[in-house]
């Protein structure tokens, strides 16, 4: 947990300093995520699926895209008054 709250003090603190120089500054932290090493980790047998499952209050894992599409979000147009944001892409994990 320390590691989280120094990602969302870091991107608070650069977004900051870099505001006035029209630099945007944010951060996607996500949760569990369908990628090859949650696959080697689940096969692994280090946690089971249906414990990380059981973990997100959406139930179920996230798919790469649902990040993909929250990075273009940030980058896009319309997050232009958009800075400093620590942004959980996460099935609603941090909010519990």
């Amino acid at each position: 947990m320390a590691s989280k709250h120094g990602v969302a003090g870091l991107t608070k603190s650069a977004a900051l300093e870099y505001a006035k120089s029209g630099i945007r500054i944010n951060a996607v932290c996500q949760g569990f995520i369908r990628t090859a090493m949650v696959e080697r980790v689940i096969d692994g047998g280090s946690i089971s699926e249906e414990t990380m499952i059981a973990a997100e209050p959406i139930g179920r894992i996230g798919r790469p895209e649902e990040i993909a599409n929250a990075v273009l979000f940030l980058c896009s147009d319309d997050a232009s008054y958009v800075t400093g944001l620590p942004m959980p892409v996460d099935g609603g994990y941090v909010a519990q």
